[in-house]
């Protein structure tokens, strides 16, 4: 299934910024996570169609997942 793969902040660097990319069914937020090599720690917000999801959710043919960083400052 297609599933359009959108990165925020520097989860880009040496990645991409947005790309189209082929899953098997089924799939989870997580194993996208861990197949671009991001550690879950570093993973603030996580949103398919622009919802909130979580690691465990089922992506679905023509899903766009977004994947930002956690935010620090003070």
């Amino acid at each position: 299934m297609k599933v359009s793969v959108k990165l925020f902040a520097f989860f880009r660097e040496g990645r991409f910024k947005i790309e189209e990319r082929e899953y098997p069914e089924p799939t989870t937020v997580s194993e996208v996570v861990a197949g671009l090599g991001i550690d879950p720690e570093e993973v603030g917000v996580l949103m398919i169609n622009s919802r909130h999801c979580q690691f465990e959710t089922l992506i679905e043919e023509g899903d766009s997942l977004a994947i930002f960083p956690v935010i620090g400052g003070g």
